[in-house]
């Protein structure tokens, strides 16, 4: 039973687009692994921009500063 963490930036990502995301790794591990989708589990979690870091700062300082 496959299990998959994503883990993105909370900032705008559409209901249509992580079902999509979600339906594109379990086909991907069907197609490339030969994993049944049925069995594959997806899970996606949005972090707040201030709780991520680069480098030694914040994404949200990243993206202020154009980095």
């Amino acid at each position: 039973m496959p299990y998959v963490n994503i883990k993105i930036t909370k900032e705008g990502a559409t209901t249509e687009k992580k079902a999509e995301l979600i339906r594109g790794v379990t086909n991907l591990l069907r197609d490339i692994m030969g994993k049944n989708p049925q069995t594959t589990v997806v899970i996606i979690e949005e972090v707040d921009t201030d709780n991520w870091g680069i480098g030694g700062e914040t994404v949200t300082q990243r993206r202020r500063q154009g980095s």
